[in-house]
């Protein structure tokens, strides 16, 4: 099996649910446009329970699974598409948070415990990729994507380094809290945006001349922000612009994904948000549970798949995923 995935056993998989809780439906359609991005018979399904902190989804279509994070039991989980089952990837996991994957299919990983960057090898084997800017050990890198030209980009907040539910508390090196580009060719590091209060999820638009992060400094405190930011990719690899795209509320906002259509798919605090590229918010679907992040998945891609706090959920929905790699 390629990318060094050898299932340890399985664990319970939950009941799946067909509405929210209170038998609500859970599409709230805003705008008309997004009547066509959902199927209205499609189930919100609870695939998997039991995790205390389920983030950084994404989507392996060569063994039809999803890898995801289970922060504070520090462990990485993967969901068999086929079986419908959850095996432990990986214990010790060093509190990791987001995943995504290189050109090459292999696994890129923030451990926000170690304050590093991760990549898994084919044989299970862990490279260092990043741990530390100009000598001083990262924050707590938070969620990372990869650009069509193999650069990784990744969030580094601090909240990994503040307390032991979700990472390991150690003093702090860096004295922000940016966003990070690494290069493919060289392995330089360089710091491409650092005036966030806590940068968090990030995406690229279809055509990466965009790339969307998340601000959720009102996390730890009220008076932060909860928002996303549009910057534009400069051809030498820095970032311009980077004004307020959208506040999202209620919650905070997390993890973020794209649709071919250049949408944005938000994790908030009731649920996924769904964002144009000009900033309205067109329609939401509900979740019982804060939504942290999300994935799209599936042979069509148009499977949404959503890690919200204690359980992995899945819909269909009516558009496609953007494909990177």
């Amino acid at each position: 099996m390629s990318g060094g995935f050898v299932p340890a056993g399985p664990l319970r998989r939950a009941d799946t649910m067909t509405h929210l809780e209170t038998g609500e439906s859970i599409y709230e359609i805003i705008e008309p446009e997004f009547g066509a991005c959902i199927d209205a018979v499609a189930q919100l399904e609870r695939l998997h329970s039991g995790c205390r902190w389920a983030e950084g989804p994404v989507y392996f279509a060569d063994q039809h699974a999803l890898v995801f994070s289970d922060i504070p039991n520090e462990r990485i989980l993967r969901y068999d598409e086929h079986s419908g089952h959850v095996s432990t990837f990986r214990t010790a996991s060093r509190n990791a948070n987001g995943n995504t994957r290189d050109l090459q299919g292999r696994l890129v990983t923030c451990e926000q415990g170690a304050g590093r960057v991760t990549r898994t090898e084919p044989d299970g084997a862990i490279t260092v990729l990043a741990d530390s800017y100009l000598g001083r050990r990262f924050n707590a890198p938070n969620d990372v994507v990869v650009k069509s030209d193999g650069s990784i980009w990744f969030s580094d907040p601090s909240y990994g380094r503040e307390t032991s539910f979700v990472g390991v508390p150690r003093e702090r090196e860096l004295d922000v809290d940016g966003v990070y580009r690494l290069d493919p060719e060289t392995g330089d590091i360089s710091l491409v945006a650092d005036d966030f209060w806590k940068p968090n999820g990030l995406a690229f638009s279809p055509d990466e001349t965009k790339l969307y992060v998340v601000d959720s400094g009102y996390l730890p405190d009220p008076a932060g922000p909860r928002h996303i930011r549009v910057f534009d990719v400069l051809e030498d690899g820095t970032l311009g612009g980077g004004d307020v795209l959208r506040e999202i509320e209620p919650g905070i906002p997390d993890g973020l994904r794209v649709d071919d259509a250049g949408r944005l798919w938000i994790g908030a605090g009731d649920g996924v948000h769904c964002v144009t590229p000009d900033g309205r918010l067109i329609g939401k679907i509900r979740v019982p549970e804060a939504a942290a992040n999300l994935a799209f998945g599936g042979p069509k891609r148009n499977r949404l798949y959503i890690t919200a706090t204690t359980a992995l959920y899945a819909v269909f929905v009516n558009v496609t995923g953007i494909q990177r790699p």
